[in-house]
């Protein structure tokens, strides 16, 4: 009995030893998950220009690992649960503690209230995001707001007060008004561009190339303050688009409807 049982442990032994981690892109996840954790700390510390630029980190990373599994093939279920939870720490829990420290604690309940909409936001789009996964068909665009969008929208908002210091007492209803669009827009059913469809392995024209360099200088010439404009406009592109559609139509010709001597004519045929 001892002697079938310990050939049986041999079996199964080496198929748990097989069963490994893609090392390449979760790197690129713990790193975005280090950045939000050391946003939270950098804002218990007070130092919100640092805990803003932590979460941007955290952004670049998380886009990079999943582009890094399908380039190297490495995609697992593992890498796609470990990169939910970091977006949670990151694009959750870490914006919402930053903004609340920075700005939302003079308003009392309300404020972490505002700071919670946020939150559960952020946790409500991820979770919706990991079960309809296989079931969209149009992959160019978000339903929701995307939650390291909202994550960016936030820190830019704080990165810009402390840019021009304005204390976070002085803007808390402002504060309180984005975190709770933010929040309240990634449970929304707007859609958003999701960039998807851009091919890095594919040449581009050369003005593709010329718009980027453009686009780094821009971003490098006053960081904070173009950053919180581009997302603020993202965030509301979901908007115009829902608009635009409902614009449209409206504008749309409904079905011709037959000219009363053809509608006569035909009634005098089945007489």
């Amino acid at each position: 009995m001892l002697d079938f049982n310990h050939r049986k442990n041999d079996r199964i032994r080496p198929r748990m030893r097989d069963r490994g981690i893609y090392l390449l892109p979760n790197l690129f996840t713990t790193g975005a998950l280090f950045a939000g954790f050391y946003a939270v700390v950098q804002a218990m510390n007070g130092r919100f220009e640092h805990a803003a630029v932590a979460i941007f980190i955290a952004m670049v990373l998380d886009g990079l690992d999943g582009r890094v599994a399908r380039m190297t093939h490495t995609q697992s279920a593992f890498g796609a649960e470990f990169d939910s939870l970091s977006d949670m720490v990151s694009f959750g829990v870490a914006p919402a503690l930053v903004v609340y420290v920075f700005a939302l604690q003079g308003l009392g309940k309300f404020g972490w209230i505002a700071a919670f909409v946020y939150c559960a936001g952020a946790a409500l789009r991820l979770a919706r995001f990991n079960t309809q996964l296989d079931t969209v068909t149009d992959k160019r665009f978000f339903q929701g707001l995307p939650s390291p969008a909202a994550a960016a929208l936030i820190a830019g908002f704080v990165w810009v007060m402390v840019e021009y210091g304005i204390a976070g007492q002085d803007v808390r209803w402002l504060a309180a008004a984005i975190a709770l669009f933010g929040g309240l827009t990634m449970v929304s059913n707007f859609r958003f561009y999701s960039g998807k469809e851009i091919n890095l392995r594919k040449s581009v024209p050369f003005f593709v190339i010329l718009l980027v360099v453009l686009a780094f200088i821009l971003v490098s010439t006053s960081p904070p303050e173009v950053l919180f404009v581009v997302f603020v406009l993202y965030g509301l592109s979901g908007y115009a688009d829902a608009l635009w559609r409902l614009t449209r139509r409206r504008k749309a010709p409904g079905p011709t409807p037959p000219c009363p001597a053809t509608k006569n004519r035909y009634n005098l045929d089945h007489v």
